[in-house]
């Protein structure tokens, strides 16, 4: 746990499962498509075999939670047969209303070390350049690192990737593999988020999903 002057930050209790469920979909809602299956997606990966109990973190400000972190094993498929285990990461959020003030940065910093403190070699996830090349992520295609089933022309630039090991994906070339778990039934979600308060759908410009 570390705590800052306004902020802790701790690895989650299952008593926090459904505030930190809530979190993420008040943080998710109408950002990349009509509503938000992140919430659900969280809920079905603490379930799954390539879950990391030791690096799922949430943040707290005042008593509330207002920031979460989770990681996940899966593998890179190099072209020389190897398989190379690395990780991938989130859903990570915190709070609509406290973004841009550093608690973002704060928690994927730590727990990005905490990662490289248990011996993982790399990161590799979707996201934005813009906000996690301040914490060392760069393009995965710089490492040779390629996205499963992205056409060879496509824009790859939401691919990142961040070696916690200095040197672990040298001479790997390879495809990176979703895990399976973030792969959910639209269905599912809709029935899932039953359980939450209601909220308006709404679809929006720059929206990636319809």
């Amino acid at each position: 746990m570390t705590n800052k002057s306004d902020y802790i930050i701790r690895l989650e209790k299952e008593e926090d499962h459904k505030a930190v469920e809530n979190l993420v979909r008040e943080s998710f809602w109408n950002v990349y498509r009509p509503g938000c299956s992140e919430h659900y997606v969280i809920h079905v990966l603490r379930d799954d075999p390539a879950f990391i109990p030791e690096l799922d973190f949430v943040m707290e400000k005042d008593g509330a939670i207002i920031g979460q972190n989770m990681f996940m094993r899966t593998i890179i498929e190099a072209d020389d047969g190897r398989i190379i285990g690395v990780l991938t990461m989130g859903p990570i959020c915190i709070a609509p209303e406290l973004k841009r003030k550093g608690y973002g940065k704060a928690l994927l910093d730590y727990s990005l070390e905490k990662a490289a403190e248990m011996g993982f070699g790399a990161v590799l996830f979707e996201g934005n350049i813009g906000f996690y090349g301040n914490s060392g992520f760069d393009y995965a295609s710089k490492f040779g690192i390629r996205y499963h089933d992205l056409p060879e022309d496509a824009d790859a630039s939401f691919f990142l990737c961040k070696e916690l090991i200095p040197g672990y994906l040298d001479d790997i070339t390879g495809v990176y593999q979703t895990p399976q778990g973030y792969y959910v039934d639209d269905a599912d979600v809709e029935e899932f988020d039953k359980e939450f308060p209601p909220k308006v759908k709404l679809k929006l410009p720059g929206q990636i999903f319809g």
